[in-house]
């Protein structure tokens, strides 16, 4: 079984500034041993079960109880596929496979976006 988890979780009592509150719920989705991928409006994580995906819910949601945040707003989506792995991945590539072929050759702008920096610069190249 394949559980595919589309989950966004935010305090609204902190102020608008949340990465702080939300980098600890990413790196115990990363301690989890789950496949992962990071997006600017949420966390996809692959999970071989349903339980698996639910604790993972549950658990960003006592990370930030602990830090203090009284009030929690959280979607989840969930894709649930029996007899299916590494679909995380797999469903990425199933589209660029037929994107005309001229793209495929090119980088998309995330894979771009992941050889900069935190500053926003290349690696090894000035600003």
């Amino acid at each position: 079984m394949s559980v595919l988890l589309d989950l966004s979780v935010f305090p609204v009592d902190q102020g608008s500034s949340l990465s702080r509150f939300v980098a600890p719920v990413v790196e115990a989705i990363a301690a989890s041993g789950h496949a992962y991928a990071l997006t600017a409006m949420g966390t996809q994580v692959e999970t071989d079960t349903l339980a698996q995906a639910l604790a993972l819910i549950e658990k960003a949601h006592a990370i930030l109880a602990e830090q203090g945040c009284e009030r929690v707003y959280a979607t989840a989506k969930l894709d649930i596929r029996a007899n299916a792995n590494g679909r995380l991945s797999g469903k990425i590539a199933a589209v660029r496979r037929r994107l005309h072929p001229r793209d495929q050759e090119r980088p998309s702008r995330q894979d771009h976006d992941q050889n900069r920096t935190p500053e926003g610069s290349k690696e090894g190249l000035a600003p």
